[in-house]
């Protein structure tokens, strides 16, 4: 004779089964819609920072000491008053959100290699700099998404001021120099350095033209 209690227990344990399956299975799609939804949220916020085109229109920039420069679309400048030494970039957001620059750094750039070993090498050894070494922005600088703005900055007789003999070399050598941004979108995420690049060109010393070099990533999976 069938044990009908035992039939009926096990129904209700394939039963209980089943539906646990069926429960793991909607948390497990749940998750993966809510972590997508959270992905174009982030990309609908995101900022990326290039430098501007070449046909985007100057900009006129002044620092709160009163001094002026206007800087072209595509290129900086680098003012050297004194003891003191003026800054900016005019930069392009190609992402999708409002980009707030939180800090600066400056690269000196050494004398540049002799041959295409030494360069492939210099390029392998550009690593990401720590966010701790960033000199906040005197006051919050933004750049709206596809659209131009600009990053500045100054040194004002600073002697002391972290590798100065190097900056004041690379100046005076007309090797440029590199500027590395620390911003994020304007939620305070999604924090990126970027890279850029000051050069003068050769038959124009007051003529800064401006590249970016390499973007890392720092509040999620970097790139590279």
């Amino acid at each position: 004779m069938a044990d009908w209690s035992t039939i009926a227990s096990l129904c209700t344990a394939a039963g209980t089964l089943v539906l646990a399956v069926a429960t793991f299975s909607s948390v497990r799609s749940a998750n993966r819609t809510a972590r997508s939804a959270e992905r174009s949220l982030q990309v609908g916020l995101r900022p990326v920072l290039f430098a501007s085109r070449p046909e985007d229109p100057p900009q006129t920039i002044r620092w709160g000491d009163n001094h002026w420069a206007t800087v072209p679309g595509g290129g900086g400048v680098i003012d050297k008053v004194d003891h003191n030494v003026y800054m900016a970039i005019s930069l392009r957001n190609v992402g999708a959100g409002l980009a707030v620059i939180h800090g600066w750094q400056l690269e000196p750039t050494p004398e540049g290699p002799t041959t295409a070993a030494a360069f492939q090498q210099a390029r392998q050894e550009i690593t990401r700099p720590d966010p701790a070494d960033f000199r906040p922005q005197g006051r919050d600088l933004y750049v709206p998404a596809g659209d131009v703005s600009f990053w500045q900055a100054a040194i004002r007789n600073e002697p002391d001021f972290p590798r100065w003999a190097e900056i004041v070399a690379s100046l005076k050598a007309r090797r440029g120099m590199g500027i590395n941004l620390l911003y994020g979108d304007h939620e305070g995420g999604q924090r990126c350095i970027s890279r850029f690049q000051l050069t003068q060109r050769p038959d124009d010393e007051d003529n800064w033209v401006c590249s970016v070099v390499r973007h890392w990533n720092l509040d999620r999976e970097d790139p590279r």
